[in-house]
């Protein structure tokens, strides 16, 4: 088992380098915002369309199949999952409330009693007036079992228990898309740009905060250091992993709080050697006479806005200008 390549999340893919990684980070992390943005307040069919769109990117990109297919394969499932899930609960619509009002409040509290005397200006009795409205009332005919004017149902499907209703359908489609969304496309971001260009990117864009003090260089370097931690992270579960199957545990033999004692050990375990990598990374940084972020800037990428990168502000302009004429109307 090997989690670094059967589940590379988060992890930048040094070669071969596409079309993808020569975008300037901003334009990349403008793209990025787009689709975490755009779903909101949409309808099904631009959710869809995302979807979509992120799979046909992954595919023009060149990006390799070993990458890509296992976690895509998995997150389409879960997405779908989630979706059909969603469809046949309850859509929270046929909750019987009480009225306000009984159903009929004339006959609630008796007969009621009108005065021969009493008669309209017209010069009609209103007795009479109240026995034709009773007259009407229970002549009225069932209409129930005559077919609908129209094509429209609420409920679109109906087998047993199973009730797959317009609302219901409506939002399982908008919870799988909006977790494939959200999840892929920050994965794809991350597949193809290096930490040091997003630090480096997001940086550039954070520069109009640095007049109200804001320690932006230090924030960077946090976030650099935490970006090139995560693959040590990966690589220690893996290890303890390994270190487990090599001594073929007896999990049934053990018990649950055999099973729970040993896993608390490999927790402890994991974070000890977290901490002794974070220890070794602070004193080689010591070493190298590293005393503030500001003193010791490394460029590693200069940001240059290329013909490639105004081509894709381009198309992210052009993907607003549909997103407002036909995010809402799908």
């Amino acid at each position: 088992m090997d989690l670094l390549r059967s589940l590379p999340l988060g992890l930048y893919i040094e070669q071969p380098i596409t079309w993808l990684h020569r975008l300037d980070p901003r334009v990349k992390l403008a793209w990025l915002l787009s689709f975490l943005v755009s779903p909101f307040l949409a309808g099904a069919g631009w959710r869809l369309l995302l979807v979509g769109l992120l799979i046909i990117l992954t595919l023009a990109a060149a990006i390799p199949l070993r990458v890509w297919r296992q976690q895509l394969g998995w997150l389409l499932f879960l997405s779908v999952l989630v979706c059909c899930l969603t469809a046949i609960m309850p859509d929270g619509l046929t909750t019987n409330y009480q009225p306000r009002l009984p159903e009929d409040e004339f006959a609630f509290a008796g007969p009621t009693k009108i005065p021969a005397r009493r008669r309209s200006r017209a010069g009609y009795d209103l007795r009479e007036l109240w026995s034709k409205r009773e007259e009407s009332l229970s002549g009225t005919p069932d209409l129930s079992h005559l077919p609908q004017p129209t094509s429209y149902r609420y409920v679109l499907f109906e087998q047993g228990p199973v009730t797959v209703t317009r609302r219901s359908l409506d939002l399982g489609v908008r919870t799988g898309t909006i977790l494939f969304t959200l999840i892929y496309s920050t994965n794809l971001y991350l597949l193809t740009t290096a930490p040091e260009e997003i630090t480096t990117g997001l940086e550039s864009l954070a520069q109009p905060l640095r007049r109200f003090r804001w320690p932006i260089t230090e924030i960077v370097l946090t976030l650099t250091l935490s970006l090139r931690f995560l693959p040590l992270v990966m690589e220690e579960i893996q290890n303890l992993v390994r270190s487990v199957r090599t001594r073929a545990i007896n999990w049934k033999k053990l018990g649950i709080r055999g099973a729970v004692q040993i896993w608390l050990m490999l927790i402890d375990r994991l974070l000890a050697n977290l901490f002794l990598r974070a220890e070794q990374i602070a004193s080689a940084m010591q070493v190298r006479g590293f005393t503030s972020p500001n003193q010791h800037r490394v460029q590693w990428n200069p940001l240059r806005i290329r013909t490639g990168d105004w081509l894709a502000l381009g198309c992210l302009g052009l993907f607003w200008g549909a997103r407002l004429w036909l995010g809402g109307r799908t």
